[in-house]
């Protein structure tokens, strides 16, 4: 079991943790800052410092278990035993701009009530698929209401309620392809402080405004009732 710390604090990007598992190219952790991939959201990248070398984590899974997280090395990891102690580091960049992508795709989520089919998080651009019908989308209005919404500086927090609770109010799960864990007798939420709430594992920035200025930059159609939207954020200086 490894416990998650990207859950209390996103922003943290280092600490120090203790060997509890070892294969040929994964490394297990007491405990991590290293998201693993899911939700659409890549697995975090850093680096693993040992008193005698630095391995690169090249990719976050997750394990066949609940808890468990696997830190993918590029390179040997035979060097290492359970018990030792390392220091680990996210690469804090590109965790950074996750952040911002997931958490505009959640602003976007708020400006279009209809279910989400789909979708992916990425450095350059992010995606979100959405079911439709016959509705029909302008990206520069789009783009219009994203900004104007990451202007208006709502915080970012989380929340948890119970499985019982998330029954009882089926429209906060806005994905149709995939529904949120359920059977641990709690749920995660992020909440958008007068925008959005909803069941979500990733990480997020604390304030929309660093988001900064975001674009959508295509809208496709994807079947009869799907259509694609893709979301573009500007870089930061």
């Amino acid at each position: 079991m490894t416990t998650a710390l990207f859950n209390l604090d996103s922003y943290q990007t280092q600490v120090s943790a203790v060997v509890t598992a070892v294969t040929e190219n994964h490394l297990e952790l007491d405990q991590t800052l290293f998201y693993p991939q899911g939700g659409g959201q890549p697995g975090d990248q850093g680096w693993i410092t040992t008193p005698s070398a630095k391995l690169e984590v090249v990719d976050t899974i997750k394990g066949d278990a609940p808890n468990r997280i696997l830190h993918c090395i590029d390179g040997d990891t035979q060097q290492l035993c359970v018990g030792d102690n390392v220091q680990i580091e996210i690469n804090w960049p590109r965790r950074y701009q996750l952040m911002r992508m997931h958490s505009c795709l959640h602003l976007l989520c708020s400006l279009i009530p209809k279910g989400v089919t789909g979708g992916s998080i990425g450095l350059e651009k992010s995606r979100l698929d959405f079911d439709l019908g016959e509705a029909k989308l302008d990206k520069e209005l789009l783009t219009q209401q994203l900004n104007e919404l990451i202007q208006s500086s709502a915080a970012v927090t989380t929340m948890a309620i119970s499985d019982a609770e998330l029954k009882q109010q089926p429209e906060l799960v806005r994905t149709l392809s995939v529904q949120p864990p359920a059977g641990t007798g709690s749920v995660r939420m992020v909440k958008i402080d007068g925008v959005d709430l909803q069941p979500c594992g990733g990480t997020h920035v604390a304030n929309i405004k660093e988001i900064g200025t975001a674009k959508i930059s295509k809208i496709e159609n994807k079947g009869k009732r799907n259509r694609r939207i893709h979301l573009l954020l500007e870089p930061q200086s």
